[in-house]
């Protein structure tokens, strides 16, 4: 027993290693043995022998020299991150999105799967299968898929507890549907803190550890990393700031609440409030919710008055939102996503309106509200954030280390 238990925390040791030397050659780029061996704290003959596995197995490779400390010739260590490729898919209700990413963060493809309803919801996930496996045998370098799901996502069960105009996702477990399904593994995470993860591992201006990112599209969501550690909750399903009462005599929803945050401004809450409008846009009522945002924004960029005072009271409600955001996690920067943010600077305007006439002086200095600059949407970024992760913390789970 002993023995056993020695040889656990030996492999665990080694892993934690590994997987160090791996996140700093991803966040450093070509660095000899010795600067790694220098920042990691590790011996030489320790970084000599865990780099080697690594060479043998692939997962790194060796650059050719390089200048190093006082002029000394180096051979570079580097983790090629067009090498290895990543499948990632973002679920958001009527709108599934899928693409390949390179370890960078760069998408390679995007694609939409048709609109989805809740009588297509079977079908869409079958296509799902069908265009997984068509990329995973055209491209051999995918080594993972990263999924980001609607929340409040019970990742221990793998189900999604509610997901407001669209209950058939409810049915869903996206763990028995998918974990085995594939030659790669399967990562599955909540869409906000999807987001989050792939603004702090891929937007270079985001340098804070105290991050909120906050997704405005199909649902409303929140993903919060604290000290460099994200927030789950008990069952993974903490920060559901899109089921947090703005109104508490206001709208019902399915989630048993009423006056949820997301009833105002998602963007099923948006073409709601365009299709009152009456004569806004045309056709709105055949439009996606997507298409009818976007028709939206578009005309509150020409200068349409009724489209940019709708916007205008969207952006109130979001900035409710950030209050929340404010007073309950206290994160140095809140980084607004997913479609609702494509409405740019006049709704960020409007939100810092809010923001600074109801939020503590003091908190409100110290806090920046951006836009998302990711160039794919956060959660789709976010979805290869999830798997990109796990293959830089889990080496073994993808080479052959033992």
């Amino acid at each position: 027993m002993t023995n056993t238990i020695a040889n656990a925390t030996l492999a665990s040791v080694s892993e934690t290693n590994r997987s160090r030397i791996m996140q700093h050659l991803y966040q450093h780029g070509i660095s000899s043995r010795a600067q790694i061996a220098k920042a990691l704290d590790l011996t030489p003959a320790a970084i000599t022998k865990i780099t080697a596995k690594l060479i043998e197995v692939g997962a790194i490779k060796e650059t050719g020299d390089f200048e190093g400390r006082k002029n000394r010739r180096s051979i570079g260590l580097t983790l090629d991150t067009a090498e290895f490729h990543v499948i990632a898919v973002k679920f958001a209700r009527s709108l599934v999105q899928l693409g390949v990413f390179d370890l960078a963060g760069k998408p390679l493809t995007v694609q939409e799967l048709p609109q989805v309803t809740e009588d297509t919801i079977d079908s869409a996930i079958m296509q799902l299968h069908d265009t997984i496996g068509s990329l995973i045998e055209a491209d051999r370098r995918i080594i993972a898929i990263g999924m980001a799901v609607p929340g409040p996502y019970l990742r221990n069960v793998g189900r999604t507890a509610v997901v407001s105009s669209m209950r058939g996702w409810q049915k869903v477990n996206f763990i028995h549907e998918f974990s085995n399904a594939f030659t790669v593994p399967v990562f599955v995470e909540q869409d906000a803190r999807a987001g989050a993860m792939a603004q702090y591992l891929f937007d270079p201006t985001i340098t804070t550890e105290n991050l909120a990112y906050y997704l405005v599209g199909e649902g409303v969501g929140l993903g919060v990393i604290d000290h460099g550690n994200i927030i789950n909750g008990a069952l993974g399903a903490a920060t559901e700031i899109g089921h947090v009462s703005i109104d508490i005599n206001g709208k019902p929803c399915d989630c048993g609440n009423v006056g949820c945050l997301e009833r105002y401004c998602s963007t099923p809450a948006i073409h709601e409030m365009i299709l009152k409008e009456g004569d806004l846009i045309a056709d709105a009522g055949t439009m996606t919710h997507l298409q009818a945002c976007r028709a939206l924004f578009a005309l509150a960029r020409g200068g349409d008055k009724r489209a940019i005072a709708l916007i205008k009271r969207v952006a109130r409600y979001v900035g409710f939102g950030c209050i929340t955001i404010f007073n309950s996690f206290n994160p140095s920067q809140i980084v607004i996503g997913d479609i609702v943010a494509e409405a740019g600077q006049l709704l960020l305007d409007e939100v810092h309106k809010v923001i600074d006439k109801r939020v503590i002086h003091e908190l409100n200095d110290t806090t920046a509200i951006t836009l998302s600059a990711l160039p794919a949407d956060a959660a789709l970024n976010g979805a290869a954030a999830v798997a990109i992760n796990q293959f830089l913390d889990h080496p073994s789970q993808f080479f052959e280390l033992s």
